[in-house]
């Protein structure tokens, strides 16, 4: 079946229902949304240092170089007219920023449900679910290595809740299927379990290839259709310091020509693989994933692309990644700034570095996702479920992560600060007058359903009362949530004749052997 599937008419699929009753599982949770950031971003350095960071990045770019191991891209930037020398490329400033101001300010993506389109940039917040873990952790099972029946209940989780707005990479490795066609068994998960932007691996041709076709399926498009306009993504990591690698690039090269859009995130440790100083790791950042976007925007200018941030440090005791530090929030900060300064969307992260779901996974996590939101970011990976430095994934991890991302996005909410005579409330004070209260005052009648957040999560009695109750603390809380969910779990609506066409290119790649791998 071929680019007839175009002309099918498409159901959006989902539940318009903010709350799920079913089997007992009862949870309320904020609609559907994509929020909007109005807060001035945080500014550690001035002016002055903005320029400073972005000189030292330009002079890494001129006079050191990045390496690229892809032959590919070694003939397009001589073909630009940049200096290569074996593996090496030399650009000066003029050329990048050139590239870089061919690059949108912001962009949509469209996955099969219009409804869940994103916008990335204009002071958007995008936040994605945990994308990549080898292992899994909930209070029940302990630890264990990845699987596809775990997999798939991350897929559920990142579809139940409406403050995940991407399903990203696989946030769990199933490694229980074969490397040579797991793509092929997550995307079609990912396909029908969610009807939400999912993204591509940049790893190796066929992986990448066949992810972009399933993405068209799914949406009943036309090869021309899904080439008009961005459908699905890919983040690509660089090899710091100063590399990328040929599957990386080779990915974002196919994605770029097809218009589908490109995150370029390097992961810069602060005292191992980049300098220990925070303003040298930031600037090498910067140089490693301008040098991409440059090459994305010279073969395909305009293609929708961001630049992403990763820069924390390490335990200089152990040698250990750091996150949710103090240093990892000004670099956040300080890479919004420089993104801002070349006008591009940019992604950071929601990361920590603690084993279990407890009190330093939350401070380490919201420590990450608030710099997310001082920054500025529009992207935020691994919002939802990450533990261990992003070993492992747990399902009470990202509902308790959830309840964080909500908070979030209720703090946005303008009603919150407004200041008409309505808010001052007047009135509600005279009629209350001195030693009285609040509680049934006419205007509290009035807002109180709404006045404020509602948790799902968390638990605001007293002592006495949760006791009571069974004194149970936030990761069971978190651990039944999650059951509910899962055990009660409606997919969203997908017409039959595009789910069997998705399911014979599956079979069909199947049968001629997937991605190759060296197992």
């Amino acid at each position: 079946m071929g680019d007839e599937s175009a002309v099918r008419r498409k159901r959006s699929g989902g539940r318009g229902a903010n709350t799920r009753r079913a089997s007992g599982f009862q949870m309320d949770q904020m609609p559907w949304r994509i929020p909007h950031n109005p807060d001035r971003p945080t500014e550690p350095v001035d002016h002055e240092g903005v320029l400073a960071i972005h000189k030292g990045a330009m002079r890494i770019l001129s006079e050191i170089g990045i390496e690229f191991l892809n032959p590919e891209a070694l003939e397009i930037f001589k073909q630009a007219g940049c200096r290569v020398s074996g593996e090496n490329v030399r650009m000066d400033e003029d050329f990048v920023m050139e590239m870089v101001r061919r690059a949108p300010a912001s962009f949509t993506i469209t996955p099969r449900n219009p409804e869940r389109q994103v916008t990335i940039g204009d002071g958007h917040m995008v936040f994605v679910n945990v994308s990549s873990p080898p292992n899994s952790w909930d209070i029940v099972r302990g630890k264990q290595s990845g699987d596809f029946a775990t997999f798939r209940e991350f897929m559920m989780l990142t579809q139940y809740f409406n403050c995940i707005h991407v399903a990203g990479g696989y946030p769990v490795e199933p490694i229980d299927i074969h490397p040579s066609v797991r793509h092929l068994d997550c995307l079609y998960e990912k396909l029908t379990l969610t009807d939400k932007v999912c993204h591509a691996y940049s790893l190796g041709k066929e992986r990448v290839e066949d992810v972009m076709e399933m993405v068209r399926i799914a949406g009943g498009l036309s090869h021309a259709e899904f080439d008009a306009s961005p459908r699905m993504y890919t983040n690509i990591n660089s090899v710091s310091p100063l590399k990328h690698d040929f599957p990386m690039i080779d990915g974002a090269l196919r994605l770029a020509r097809r218009r589908q859009p490109v995150v370029v995130t390097p992961f810069t440790l602060a005292g191992a693989m980049a300098p220990v100083t925070m303003s040298g790791a930031v600037a090498l950042s910067i140089a490693e994933g301008l040098a991409a976007i440059a090459l994305v925007q010279y073969v395909s200018p305009g293609c929708p692309v961001a630049i992403g941030t990763f820069t924390s440090n390490v335990d200089m005791r152990s040698g250990a990644p750091a996150f949710g530090t103090p240093e990892y929030m000004r670099a956040t900060q300080m890479t919004g700034q420089l993104a801002r300064f070349y006008g591009l969307p940019m992604r950071s992260s929601g990361v920590c570095t603690a084993n279990v779901p407890d009190g330093q996974a939350m401070w380490e996590t919201s420590n990450s996702l608030w710099a997310a939101v001082q920054s500025g970011s529009n992207l935020v990976y691994h919002a939802a479920g990450w533990l261990e430095g992003g070993l492992i994934a747990s399902p009470e991890k990202f509902v308790m992560d959830c309840e964080v991302l909500q908070m979030i996005q209720r703090y946005f909410e303008t009603s919150i600060t407004a200041t008409d005579p309505d808010a001052i409330a007047f009135d509600a004070v005279k009629e209350v007058g001195a030693g009285g209260h609040y509680f049934g005052c006419q205007h509290t009648q009035e807002r109180y359903q709404t006045a404020f957040y509602n948790p799902i999560a968390s638990d605001w009695r007293n002592f006495e009362a949760w006791a009571q109750d069974g004194a149970v603390e936030s990761p069971e809380r978190a651990h039944r949530i999650y059951r509910g969910i899962v055990e009660n779990f409606e997919a969203p609506a997908m017409d039959e004749a595009i789910r069997e066409e998705l399911q014979a290119f599956v079979a069909r790649r199947k049968e001629e052997g997937g991605a190759p791998t060296d197992f």
